[in-house]
């Protein structure tokens, strides 16, 4: 569940930056499903391959041409989009205007701002859809849209034992949104995050510590609901450089690092998507009960896969073992 937006990419000159609005208009565009949230999904269901709709995902968009691309992207990602879809704000919007090799993004949330509870996850047949999952995985952007949603899926995860994912998503988030973040985070089994989102965190939590092990076992140690499940914390470098940080308790405090795959700098052609991306590998070996380390190795596959792609894009099939 998150913010839907259809990503419109195109290829600009300088001078366009300023008047993003005739993008459509005066240039070659693409369409994805985008959106934090739903990038990890769609990354997800490419991992898995077969079969396809593993992930549902709910969100709100317009009724209006981009809400009709949005749903036929989602549906050739083979994603089971629900969206509510209502006609008072339009269908959400990224931009993503590419100079060279620098990109400028601007989003519009609009629609995506609108979803409510009452109208689309209380419903039975949306409701039913919730309970058939056994991992839920949510972007901390939604917390500014409907804390009431999250804490109803966050819940139930708890009342029934199965797996709650949250992402810090931005530093603001942990900054402007404390009170919503925390009234959720009894229920966070896994927490991603990265180094500038973990220190935000960490500053807004009062834990007096700039190191990221201690950051770690703060976080894992805040009160949780479900006692059967030990919070996992994963930590992403933001730069796609140095290790990925897994810290979790089994039998005594371990505190894991885990190398990022090689990549050659002048391979990398665009780094957005990249966490998203980090998110979607993770997930599709935590659906399958895989161990942990093998859901750090294919996050690292799907984030190295993506970088070397314009956009969250990849190609037709993973090569991951």
């Amino acid at each position: 569940m998150g913010n839907p937006l259809l990503d419109i990419s195109a290829v600009v000159d300088k001078d366009f930056l300023d008047k993003f609005e005739e993008i459509v208009k005066k240039f070659k565009v693409e369409y994805h499903a985008g959106g934090a949230t739903q990038n990890s999904i769609k990354v997800a269901q490419w991992m898995i391959q077969e079969p396809h709709n593993v992930g549902t995902f709910f969100g709100c968009i317009g009724k209006d041409k981009f809400g009709d691309i949005l749903k036929q992207k989602a549906e050739e990602a083979h994603i089971d989009a629900h969206y509510y879809e209502q006609d008072e704000e339009p269908t959400g919007t990224c931009a993503a205007c590419i100079t060279g090799d620098n990109r400028s993004l601007v989003a519009n949330l609009a629609a995506a701002n609108a979803y409510k509870k009452e109208k689309h996850l209380d419903l039975a047949e949306n409701w039913k859809l919730v309970e058939k999952a056994n991992v839920y995985y949510i972007a901390g952007f939604f917390l500014t849209v409907s804390v009431e949603s999250i804490l109803k899926v966050a819940r139930h995860a708890s009342e029934k034992n199965k797996l709650f994912c949250l992402n810090l998503s931005a530093p603001f988030i942990c900054q402007f949104f404390k009170d919503n973040l925390m009234q959720v985070m009894p229920y966070v089994d896994v927490l991603f995050g990265n180094e500038t989102e973990a220190a935000a965190f960490a500053k807004e939590q009062d834990f007096d510590t700039e190191d990221i092990e201690e950051i770690a076992k703060k976080a894992q140690a805040l009160p949780k609901d479900n006692k059967k499940r030990q919070r996992i914390v994963v930590k992403k470098d933001s730069k796609y450089g140095g290790a990925i940080f897994l810290f979790f308790r089994v039998a005594s405090d371990k505190f894991e690092t885990f190398p990022v795959l090689p990549i050659d700098p002048e391979k990398i052609v665009d780094t957005n998507g990249a966490g998203d991306a980090f998110v979607g590998g993770f997930l599709s070996e935590l659906v399958r009960d895989k161990p942990m380390d093998q859901c750090v190795k294919a996050a690292h596959y799907a984030a190295n896969v993506i970088i070397r792609q314009a956009g969250c894009t990849f190609p037709e099939k993973p090569d991951f073992n």
